[in-house]
């Protein structure tokens, strides 16, 4: 049986990797943040890819295509699980066109959710979280503009191309994580992936 797929999109701040742990606990998903998974790879010690990495990240830039997906790849392997949340990712159409190269029929993709918020929020909540201590060199307004940019012209598009093909649910992020949890929930349920059996 393929690997389960579920791609999770929004901007910065959107409140995925939130929503990605409340769908993980009650629907037995592994999350993998493809941009934390960057992180560690960086962090490794002997890492071919880490100095790169940390050039891209810091300016707002996205990591080229086969060292994502080979981190994916390799956490999914590792995992022993066989249903996935991968949020943010794919970011661009080269992400896109890897992915598809890559790992299309390695997987199944279920659907796209994608969590909409306005610009003033996500950066509300993005320097929020970087004053508060999140440990992430790009909460910081400069980072963010970048990311932003990124994100509305390279990501926006590709949410457009999986709407143009059925699989995009959008969710309204502007309202508390629980409410956001609920219409997540109704999304689940009409595609008729079932909670977590209790042990």
């Amino acid at each position: 049986m393929l690997p389960e797929v579920v791609f999770v999109l929004g901007a910065p701040g959107a409140g995925k990797g939130t929503q990605c742990s409340f769908i993980a606990k009650e629907y037995d998903f592994v999350h993998l943040s493809a941009g934390d998974l960057l992180r560690e790879e960086r962090q490794r010690p002997g890492s071919e890819y880490g100095e790169m990495i940390e050039e891209k990240i810091r300016n707002g830039q996205i990591v080229p295509v086969e060292v994502t997906c080979s981190l994916i790849h390799k956490a999914m392997m590792n995992s022993g699980k066989s249903r996935f949340l991968i949020d943010g990712f794919p970011r661009n159409k080269d992400n896109l066109e890897g992915w598809e190269r890559a790992m299309s029929d390695k997987t199944k993709l279920l659907f796209i959710l994608f969590f909409e918020c306005s610009r003033d929020l996500c950066t509300e909540r993005c320097l929020g979280r970087g004053a508060a201590g999140s440990g992430r060199s790009d909460d910081n307004l400069e980072s963010l503009q970048k990311r932003f940019n990124t994100y509305l012209h390279d990501t926006m598009p590709i949410i457009k191309h999986y709407d143009r093909k059925g699989l995009v649910r959008k969710i309204n992020a502007e309202v508390c994580p629980e409410d956001v949890f609920d219409c997540v929930k109704k999304v689940f349920r009409e595609a008729g992936l079932e909670k977590r059996i209790a042990n």
